[in-house]
């Protein structure tokens, strides 16, 4: 038995995806949700429930990290776990977001980045992207960025508009028809661009629809989210498996 824990859960697609993939490869296991309101609870209650191994999803990827026996990989260096696996009598922490969405754009010939928004998933993917800027609303969230020797821009001040592959992980364009900086700079960097990706997965947003004017390859969160689950399900199962292939059932029960 596998779970998904996180504040709020139902959204979630990782139990249709993991679920159709044990169906096919005829694997006697299955995948549920867990809607867990205290992180603090997320060690506890992995235990209680006696599972084999789970995701997190936001709010717990801390607490996970904090609490479980061990972390591994570059959950270490990006202060979150969003999969936890029983080995032994240890509970390991991973983290696939990052390295599936590096799994996830493979694909593409870039070599300048910039990184829309200053939250948890722009650290984490400035770690797999070393050569990546961060473009933020606000000054006081690039700290961090600063600290890690990070070429930052805010709104006011960006003068450098030459960038490969542009992606947002901010929430503009979940839930409304914002974009996540000013159309006039979008414009510039999309003008030089060649790929936008967009963390957000379950509609085109504003964001992506404009990059598509200026005909870049665009690519939505779907692909982090495929790729992460791969990662993931290659932790639960403790062996490497065809990644191409498993993405590609998983793409199968999403696109349906």
């Amino acid at each position: 038995m596998f779970l998904i824990f996180g504040d709020p859960v139902s959204h979630s697609k990782s139990p249709l995806m993991h679920n159709y993939f044990f169906k096919k490869e005829k694997i006697d296991e299955c995948y549920g949700r867990y809607h867990l309101k205290e992180g603090s609870k997320i060690i506890e209650k992995f235990k209680e429930l006696k599972i084999k191994g789970a995701n997190v999803t936001v709010p717990h990827k801390e607490w996970a990290f904090k609490l479980c026996d061990e972390v591994r990989g570059i959950a270490k260096e990006i202060g979150a776990v969003n999969t936890l696996v029983k080995e032994g009598d240890k509970i390991i922490g991973y983290n696939t977001d990052a390295p599936g969405f590096l799994e996830a754009i493979k694909e593409f010939d870039y070599k300048s980045v910039l990184i829309i928004g200053a939250g948890g998933t722009a650290k984490a993917l400035s770690l797999v992207l070393p050569q990546a800027d961060i473009l933020n609303r606000s000054a006081n969230r690039l700290e961090y960025f600063k600290q890690k020797n990070k070429k930052t821009f805010t709104w006011d001040n960006i003068d450098n508009f030459k960038y490969d592959l542009i992606i947002n992980t901010t929430s503009a364009g979940l839930n409304d028809d914002n974009l996540p900086a000013p159309e006039e700079i979008l414009n510039k960097l999309f003008s030089n661009a060649k790929y936008a990706v967009d963390v957000i997965y379950g509609k085109e947003t504003p964001f992506l629809a404009l990059a598509k004017k200026y005909n870049l390859k665009t690519k939505t969160g779907l692909d982090m989210l495929v790729y992460q689950g791969v990662l993931a399900m290659e932790y639960f199962l403790g062996k490497e498996l065809k990644r191409e292939e498993v993405a590609k059932i998983y793409f199968e029960i999403l696109k349906d």
